[in-house]
């Protein structure tokens, strides 16, 4: 069941994905961290982050939109308060989800990382809108994207895995960018740009007005994206969007995904990452897959 993203080797690929898993030493006393792949923290950013106003997270239609707002601790305290449990946990792989309203934000938070253990790799989100140049988000503008993988690439001492922004015409075009900047991984989707409206007051339900909508809904949409991403690209690919079931994970990586993130189904079940990791050796197991990497790009388009 092991897995090799950017020379990090995975006992299995699957992986708690940011956001959905806090520090990953909140979910040390509900599942066995040492029986998942790995676990990506919450966005680190420079600073503390206190996020956006309630109501910030709602249940929608086949999964969950929500504005956040990267609430955080701030990569400090993280290195100081969070970091040496998450090291204390023997057989545990963390990746650092990093993230800055600038470039400078997002190199200063790398380098706070890259004298502290128990990191093994860094997810650059660039899905957060740069607020020097009037609010484009980084992964929406090839240009930004390159920028922004280029100048954190050059100082960070471990693999560097760039998460996607979805909300793009063209993810084989971002991929690439992404790529030839320097990006040892990419991971995708990251959440859908949306809109929900309480019918009754006129009003939007989520404080922020919009927020990401992830869950089931965007599962095959995200599968496509991962698709199209890794016929474009020598690097791994990191699948996320929707996957609840063992056979979620099956169609990512028969998309061309190398491992898999699990997000939002950890709200609905916080153990769900354990009992899919445990549930696709068991599909391998029942379908003749002797190494589960045999299965990444696996897809047949011929009968």
């Amino acid at each position: 069941m092991a897995v090799t993203v950017a020379g990090v080797r995975l006992r299995n690929p699957v992986i708690a994905a940011s956001g959905t898993f806090g520090y990953g030493v909140e979910f040390a006393d509900i599942l066995s961290l040492d029986r998942i792949g790995a676990f990506v923290t919450k966005g680190l950013s420079r600073e503390p982050m206190q996020g956006n106003a309630a109501p910030r997270i709602i249940e929608t239609a086949g999964g969950m939109i929500n504005a956040i707002g990267l609430q955080n601790v701030g990569v400090e305290a993280f290195v100081r308060d969070k970091l040496p449990a998450v090291r204390a946990m023997e057989n545990t792989v963390c990746i650092a989800n990093v993230f800055g309203f600038t470039i400078d934000d997002c190199v200063a938070v790398i380098e706070a990382l890259n004298d502290a253990d128990g990191v093994a790799m860094y997810e650059l989100n660039a899905s957060c809108p740069n607020t020097k140049h009037g609010g484009m988000v980084f992964g929406t503008d090839p240009e930004a994207l390159a920028e922004l993988v280029a100048r954190t690439k050059v100082i960070a001492r471990r693999p560097l895995m760039v998460k996607l922004s979805p909300n793009v015409t063209d993810i084989a075009l971002m991929a690439r960018v992404a790529q030839e900047a320097g990006a040892d991984a990419v991971s995708l989707v990251n959440t859908f740009v949306s809109l929900a409206i309480d019918v009754k007051t006129r009003r939007p339900r989520i404080a922020n007005v919009t927020g990401g909508l992830s869950g089931p809904a965007i599962k095959p949409i995200a599968v496509r994206m991962v698709w199209e991403a890794a016929k474009a690209l020598q690097i791994p690919v990191i699948g996320l969007g929707g996957i609840a079931k063992p056979e979620d994970a099956v169609e990512f990586l028969l998309a061309g995904a190398t491992a898999v993130q699990v997000g939002t189904a950890s709200y609905a079940d916080p153990r769900a990452v354990e009992k899919i990791a445990k549930g696709l050796t068991k599909w391998c197991e029942g379908n003749g897959v002797a190494r589960v990497a045999e299965l990444t790009g696996g897809l047949r388009l011929q009968p």
